[in-house]
């Protein structure tokens, strides 16, 4: 965005209002559990995709919190040997069925929030 004060804003969306809608799911909560220091979102498709259990699933171990930890471990281990990027690519490998593991791509992003703040948003690739 320009600070340039001819410019007209004719429209913003902000953090706040994506997850208010749904479109970012605020997992800041659970992040702080496994080491983030600042406000922590993934995008919607990622987390009804892979983060929620997919069906059939429930005498195997799995739960949204393992899963969001799993998610966690792997972006923290690799943002830690990328110090400097504010944009890391990883892999996590989750159990979809039975037997049956995939391995998915993600992004973490580190960025400004709504008011300047750092702020952590991990999506799949093509969420931007």
């Amino acid at each position: 965005m320009s600070n340039d004060e001819s410019w007209n804003v004719i429209y913003t969306y902000t953090r706040a209002q994506a997850i208010a809608d749904g479109v970012l799911v605020d997992v800041t909560t659970q992040a702080r559990q496994s080491g983030f220091k600042v406000p922590v979102a993934v995008t919607e498709r990622l987390f009804h995709q892979y983060i929620i259990p997919p069906p059939g699933l429930e005498g195997e171990g799995q739960s949204i919190e393992g899963r969001l930890h799993d998610l966690f471990f792997q972006s923290i281990m690799t943002a830690q040997k990328a110090r400097g990027k504010d944009r890391v690519a990883f892999e996590v490998l989750f159990l979809m069925r039975p037997g049956e593991h995939e391995t998915v791509h993600c992004i973490l992003h580190i960025g400004p929030g709504d008011a300047g703040e750092p702020v952590v948003t991990i999506m799949l690739p093509g969420d931007e």
